[in-house]
């Protein structure tokens, strides 16, 4: 599947994403539309930039299930990704925290005779 997107139109108080789309290789592309409503961005504190990408993968799915009918971004669609971003913030924070980091040399360690080899 190959998607393509083409920009939105405002409508009121939504945003209509319009993509193209090609199925299967030797069929042309379809076109359909995702809409979603400008006040989910708000609410769930998601950039409205993301809103193409959000819209394509919802797309995505949805033709997956049923290639008909009109495509919506939910305010569903939209936490389930708020908490996906969440939960991946707080694995990056734990993995930061919970690293080794900077190794502290000891006290006066470059006062210490090098006892290796000599050449």
């Amino acid at each position: 599947m190959e998607l393509r997107y083409f920009g939105f139109d405002q409508v009121q108080n939504a945003r209509a994403y319009r993509f193209d789309v090609v199925v299967a290789k030797g069929e042309g592309p379809k076109q359909f539309v995702v809409t979603v409503d400008l006040g989910l961005f708000r609410m769930h504190h998601v950039g409205i930039q993301e809103g193409p990408t959000l819209c394509a993968n919802k797309l995505v799915a949805d033709l997956g299930n049923s290639p008909g009918g009109t495509h919506q971004l939910t305010a569903e669609d939209m936490q389930a990704y708020a908490d996906a971003r969440t939960a991946a913030e707080a694995r990056k924070a734990e993995a930061r925290k919970g690293g080794r980091g900077r190794v502290t040399p000891p006290p006066n360690s470059w006062q210490t005779p090098w006892r290796g080899k000599q050449p």
